[in-house]
């Protein structure tokens, strides 16, 4: 039994850093944020709404300058006020923003919001338990070691979660008229939109998949509809 108490603890920890990063994101974001009022990606949203059957899609601006899109765990949606602000300027489409916010009601509508908010607590609590048993036997390492596990695990429930939502946003912006092009052309976008001044690649983009892998998966997918 005493043998197990670092687990269960770890465990336990997992499910308390959960209650409170959802607690504490609710709460950042009910401050931090507004909905969206914008005729023209209103017309999108509402064609998107009719092709799900539901009366709207509340689309909220979250006050912030990096380039992103939210799903928050309790299935609000929410667009940077930085990535907004690159609508605004014409460097962004209305149909090419509709695409992320189709892709953010893939991750909610697929369960992946709640989850990864889950998930993440599950890879601090292995993160913990693996580090007090590697530690015993791999002093000075273990620590390192179960980081590196916990991370790779991680970046790969991650990158499945974005071709999912991807997948879905496409045959939504389909289903509305819209069509996949906007999510393809965005794509090729956003690594340039999302460069920090100092060159380095946002953290965001290391756990999601390649550009060309995501472009490719689509075609993929257009090819089978096409088939179909």
């Amino acid at each position: 039994m005493f043998k197990l108490t670092p687990i269960l603890l770890a465990l336990l920890y997992g499910l308390v850093y959960y209650r409170f990063s959802a607690w504490r994101t609710a709460k950042e974001l009910d401050v931090k944020s507004t909905e969206l009022a914008d005729p023209r990606l209103k017309r999108l949203t509402d064609r998107m709404a009719a092709a799900l059957d539901l009366p709207r899609i509340r689309v909220n601006i979250y006050e912030i300058d990096p380039i992103n899109g939210l799903a928050a765990p309790d299935g609000r949606i929410f667009i940077t006020r930085g990535f907004y602000r690159k609508y605004q300027q014409g460097e962004v489409t209305a149909e090419e923003m509709a695409s992320v916010i189709a892709h953010e009601l893939g991750h909610v509508a697929l369960g992946h919001s709640r989850r990864r908010m889950i998930d993440f607590s599950g890879q601090n609590a292995l993160r913990t338990a693996l580090a007090m048993v590697l530690s015993r036997f791999l002093p000075g390492v273990g620590v390192m070691i179960a980081n590196g596990l916990a991370s790779l695990l991680a970046a790969r429930l991650s990158r499945s979660d974005e071709y999912e939502a991807d997948a879905y946003a496409a045959a939504l912006l389909v289903k509305a008229g819209v069509g996949v092009g906007p999510q393809k052309t965005l794509f090729g976008k956003l690594e340039e939109l999302t460069q920090s001044r100092s060159g380095a690649v946002p953290a965001w983009l290391m756990s999601h998949p390649k550009t060309a892998e995501r472009i490719k998966a689509l075609e993929a997918l257009e090819a089978r509809w096409e088939q179909a």
